[in-house]
């Protein structure tokens, strides 16, 4: 498996062997990545789904001694599903207990400012109780949109059942299939990330020539 010759799987083996801290840290990158801290939680998710790959597959990634414990796909699935439904719903309930005037705080008020937050209320108006499902498949409004349900007092038993069922599909979803197929997906993912630079490398010489030729047609005239 040539993957296990790449540094980044060397450094990253050594937590496949850490289960209790991986958990702890699944539970503490949901709840930052809820409160609207830049840290998207599908990078977490698949960072779990590797470790658990990692721990499937001993004769690769050799563990630091015989019988040491692994990252279980299962618990790490699990987790993961009650970190993100907790976090979500921990939002939720914030909105709904400060209300509005949470609109006004200097942080939310900068994060996200109005024409974003009305976006997400009149989604909230036109999808009902289907919004909070928007919101967990739509990464950076979802706390926007969680705290939104909470402000105009969307129910909560309507809440957690959208947005379980959402989670559910998700977020054990993506550590599975890392888990279960990760040699596969990491090479496309690897192929991809080699794609997207090309992509943006042309990208910035485009922008840099039409630059260049705005400022000698500006010298010109």
């Amino acid at each position: 498996m040539e993957l296990a010759n790449e540094p980044i799987f060397q450094w990253i083996s050594q937590f496949a062997y850490s289960p209790g801290t991986v958990y702890l840290v699944i539970v503490g990158m949901m709840l930052l990545s809820a409160v609207g801290l830049p840290i998207p939680e599908e990078l977490t998710l698949i960072s779990v789904g590797i470790l658990a790959f990692v721990g499937k597959n001993p004769d690769v990634f050799p563990p630091p001694y015989a019988g040491a414990p692994v990252v279980n796909v299962h618990y790490a699935a699990i987790i993961a599903f009650v970190a993100v439904v907790f976090s979500d719903t921990l939002i939720y309930t914030i909105g709904r207990v400060f209300g509005r005037k949470l609109l006004y705080h200097p942080r939310v008020h900068k994060m996200f400012p109005p024409h974003l937050m009305k976006r997400v209320e009149e989604w909230t108006h036109k999808y009902g109780m289907y919004a909070c499902g928007i919101f967990r498949f739509t990464p950076g409004i979802r706390f926007p949109g969680h705290l939104a349900c909470g402000m105009m007092h969307f129910p909560l038993w309507k809440f957690l059942l959208i947005d379980g069922i959402a989670a559910a599909i998700s977020v054990p979803t993506q550590i599975y299939l890392l888990a279960h197929y990760g040699e596969p997906i990491l090479k496309k993912l690897r192929e991809f990330k080699i794609v997207l630079l090309v992509v943006l490398v042309l990208v910035a010489v485009y922008f840099l020539v039409k630059k260049l030729r705005q400022r000698s047609a500006e010298k010109n005239a």
